[in-house]
């Protein structure tokens, strides 16, 4: 394992704050952070604090996630090590790929409106692994957009999905664009800021009143506009989903973090 956290301590190495260089961190209100937070599972979260990757908070829920106590864990690493051995590499290059995103692409400067979700297995209390959904936000950065610390969400989603997808979701907040479902692999498929639109103007607001509950009919009457667009529309969403139906889709949008 001692080879799959040097992965991830090579790829944070370059976005981290000059240790030498004392910054007073600054308070948060987590759960205001994180408010509100789909529950579709047990789900924990945490605060790593990157000038000594130490972990500084953890909330309820860990215990209930893995079933086990999580009164070890001092620092990342001890996160780190409860990755399932075959899903390190993948943790790395997802890791990688965001931050290359960021950088290349977005602008460093936009860095927290920008939240990473990926899937991987971690231990559980019976000595076996299950799929987590993984999401973490950076909540702070010096002067030069390094980042200081961040927040990192865990989720435990072992009752809803089968097989790890191994693609790497970029999520706009602030009224940001997402990029979806990247594959990590590659690493020079970096989408174009076109192509990161993946849902129109239009189509976003009608995802929303979809996820309030709204009918084809209700919406076309809150919008303005006739039912046979908003049918339109929502055949367009699925087929940009990859979805079969509604139910699929608004299920998939929350365990990846873009509802």
């Amino acid at each position: 394992m001692k080879k799959g956290l040097d992965l991830m301590h090579k790829v944070w190495e370059k976005q981290l704050i000059d240790k030498r260089s004392p910054i007073n961190l600054p308070n948060f209100d987590l759960k205001e952070v994180f408010s509100p937070v789909f529950a579709s599972g047990p789900n924990y979260y945490y605060l790593v604090d990157f000038s000594d990757f130490s972990i500084t908070t953890m909330s309820q829920g860990f215990e209930e996630a893995h079933r086990f106590s999580p009164d070890f864990i001092e620092k990342i690493d001890d996160v780190l090590e409860l990755i399932h051995p075959d899903d390190v590499e993948f943790v790395s290059k997802a890791e990688d790929k965001a931050f290359r995103l960021i950088r290349e692409k977005i602008g460093v400067e936009k860095i927290k409106s920008y939240k990473f979700s990926y899937n991987l297995r971690f231990k559980v209390g019976n000595g076996g692994y299950e799929l987590f959904n993984h999401q973490s936000l950076v909540l702070s950065t010096d002067e030069n957009h390094n980042f200081i610390n961040a927040i990192n969400i865990h989720t435990n989603i072992n009752h809803l999905v089968c097989e790890n997808s191994k693609t790497l979701s970029v999520l706009g907040i602030q009224g940001e664009p997402s990029f979806i479902n990247l594959p990590v692999d590659n690493r020079t498929d970096l989408p174009t800021l076109f192509d990161k639109n993946l849902f129109s103007k239009r189509e976003k607001e009608i995802i929303e009143l979809i996820a309030e509950g709204h009918d084809s009919t209700g919406i076309a009457e809150k919008l303005f506009i006739s039912r046979e667009t908003v049918k339109s529309h929502r055949k367009n969403i699925l087929k940009k989903s990859e979805c079969k139906n509604f139910n699929a889709f608004l299920l998939k949008g929350h365990v990846e973090g873009w509802i």
